[in-house]
């Protein structure tokens, strides 16, 4: 088989014909349920979850009332991948999202690996959903009285994670009491769970509950789905609203002063988290063949899902901002907190509810996306045909939905949030990438059928590199000392708990000892002997705490992130300056539309902003799919019995 047919492409109209004769024969065709209302609900039970009730407090804490613009980028952004999404979704009205589109701009070895990415990214958001659904649903039953093991409501990573950190600080000098309610839970889990052998059993287990809950009913029906989605929808948007609508009585304005308090730095500072509140809508595209008019509707679906939550998104955090201080909002049930904190407790309570009907909705949309990207990609030949498999009563991808339940649920048991929800979130940009790039593909091939939607045409010729030199300006003009830091490869302090975690018995000790000899100034006058919060009180003032730091007689490998160990983290950032620069000239040469090239470097910088280690995993994710396309998929494609 040569090079080339590596990327052979499907065509749309050979798409459409399949579509039609599925249709016409009745064989392996889903039910058409969906109207534009439908979509909205599902694109706003897809995106109002963890974002709403959850991240939204520590990107507040970070960027302080201007948290606002970075939701409005965020959702710039979305809007962007969401014009591309609708233009291929008004194209090719089939399910298979951007693994469909791009077999059509691409051909079948990027949309293996856009597909490969999907699965990663609907398997990861269901599992990151699921487990703050158990958080909430736990958080919920404890708040009645009812009060489950830590051993069966927490995974086995954050677990042994936590009793290693809680005991390295308890080793500084911290009590137990003294410790995040986070890592107490944590210890207590490890400590109380029952043990195999050297095998801690710590599991999640109402985060099982929900997945094979919400998979059943996804198994059952799209319109069982829909009716479900809708009313959840109808629920959680009541308490936003009632939430606004107290809340708003209890802003005082001197809390919105200053209002980027962290600068633009501060701002930025969130922008992976807040991301994660948006994504969803691109699930929305996986049911276009369950839609009813899909060239019309998907794209309404799309837009009108990220209006409607940026609205509130951007009303809600205006709200928290303004009824306490920013730097209280670190905390992971914001809206909760702050009706708490000013004693209104029957609100949080209501919270509560509404948050475990949010996530629960959540999960359903996304429970649903997966499935139908196996389908596609088992249609096509590149999985097993058992995949494609529609249940002929329920018109659902049976088998591929019961699959999808045990790759969410036994995963949700073990992993940790906080690895799953950046691995979600740089596979969703990922594919946005990639739709965005497919439409500047074909932008000016002929010969390709268009639909209702077409993204408005601007030229980026000349706006891509006078906004190129004014970031370059800005960058060296406004914003050179961090410039120049990030160039250079400056030395940065670790925080103190990084410090004090990394410190064996012997070198606390020391540090202790060293610390309260120097306490000139009396800044702990209770002389405790609790190490973090010793480091944490010379932390409040960077330049005092940078002068602590490196007189401490320990290694410089203790005190600083240096050399490689700092260059790496620079690495996707490096990557997305030298592909800006490719685009540039692109834009230039070829007269590209600006929406989706604005949309697909948006996306590219923010997956720039998310950790090397995540793009390390991915990476490992990507060859995993191709050894198995390489090794099954290529030989079974469909399209490699079709004579070239």
């Amino acid at each position: 088989m040569s090079f080339s047919n590596l990327f052979r492409k499907k065509t749309v109209q050979d798409i459409l014909r399949q579509v039609e004769k599925n249709e016409a024969d009745g064989h392996n065709s889903l039910g058409k349920h969906l109207t534009a209302r439908d979509l909205t609900a599902f694109g706003i039970a897809a995106i109002v979850g963890a974002g709403i009730f959850s991240t939204i407090g520590k990107a507040s804490s970070d960027g302080g009332p201007a948290v606002i613009f970075l939701f409005l980028f965020t959702a710039l952004a979305c809007s962007f991948a969401a014009f591309a999404y609708a233009e291929f979704a008004s194209m090719v009205p089939v399910s298979g999202s951007a693994y469909t589109y791009s077999y059509v701009a691409f051909g079948e070895l990027i949309a293996w690996i856009i597909g490969w990415a999907l699965i990663m990214e609907y398997a990861i958001g269901n599992i990151t959903v699921a487990i703050s659904w158990s958080d909430y649903f736990t958080g919920l039953l404890e708040s009645g009285g009812l009060h489950l093991p830590q051993w069966i409501q927490m995974d086995y990573l954050t677990a042994s994670n936590g009793f290693t950190d809680a005991n390295a600080l308890m080793q500084g000098g911290k009590a137990f009491e003294n410790l995040d309610a986070s890592l107490q839970d944590a210890y207590t889990a490890w400590t109380t769970s029952p043990v195999i052998g050297s095998f801690h059993f710590v599991a999640d287990l109402p985060a099982l509950f929900i997945i094979v809950l919400i998979t059943a009913l996804v198994y059952r029906g799209m319109k069982e789905s829909r009716n479900a989605s809708n009313l959840m929808v109808v629920v959680k948007l009541c308490i936003i609203l009632l939430v606004i609508a107290v809340g708003v009585f209890y802003v005082d304005t001197d809390n919105w002063s200053p209002f980027a308090p962290n600068g633009v730095g501060g701002v930025l500072k969130g922008v992976s988290a807040v991301f994660f509140a948006y994504i969803g809508f691109d699930a929305i595209s996986t049911t276009a063949e369950e839609c009813k008019n899909p060239q019309k509707d998907l794209p309404k679906g799309m837009m009108w899902a990220i209006i409607i939550c940026t609205i509130l998104y951007i009303a809600i955090a205006l709200v928290l901002t303004g009824m306490v201080n920013y730097k209280l909002l670190n905390v992971g049930d914001p809206l909760a907190f702050v009706f708490d904190k000013l004693d209104l407790k029957w609100m949080s309570g209501i919270i509560a509810v509404s948050a475990v009907v949010a996530m629960a909705s959540v999960l359903l949309v996304f429970q649903m996306g997966q499935p139908r990207i196996w389908m596609s990609m088992s249609r096509d030949g590149l999985l097993p045909k058992k995949f494609s498999t529609v249940h002929p009563r329920f018109k659902t991808p049976s088998f591929a939905t019961i699959v999808t339940g045990f790759v969410v649920a036994i995963p949700a048991l073990f992993l940790n949030l906080t690895m799953v929800t950046d691995l979600c979130s740089i596979g969703t940009l990922f594919a946005f990438v990639l739709v965005c790039a497919g439409v500047l593909v074909l932008q000016n091939k002929p010969n390709i059928p268009r639909g209702k939607f077409k993204t408005p045409y601007i030229n980026s010729k000349y706006i891509v590199p006078v906004l190129l030199i004014a970031g370059l300006v800005y960058s060296f003009a406004y914003n050179k000392e961090n410039t120049m830091n990030f160039v250079n490869n400056v030395p940065q302090v670790n925080e103190p708990a990084s410090i004090v975690t990394s410190l064996n018995k012997e070198q606390t000790a020391e540090v202790y000892q060293f610390l309260i000899a120097n306490d000139k100034e009396n800044v702990f006058t209770n002389k405790t002997a609790d190490l973090e919060q010793i480091l944490s009180e010379y932390h409040n003032n960077e330049d005092e705490y940078a002068k602590v730091v490196e007189s401490l007689p320990i290694d410089n490998s203790l005190k600083y992130e240096t050399g490689f160990s700092l260059f790496k983290h620079k690495i996707p950032m490096y990557i997305f300056l030298i592909v800006l620069l490719g685009l540039t000239v692109w834009s230039w040469r070829q007269n590209l539309s600006l929406i989706p090239l604005l949309g697909l470097v948006c996306c590219l910088y923010m997956m720039a902003e998310l950790s090397v280690w995540n793009w390390i995993y991915f990476f490992v994710w990507l060859l995993i799919g191709l050894a198995i396309y390489f090794g099954y998929s290529r030989k079974n494609s469909k399209l490699n019995f079709v004579k070239e």
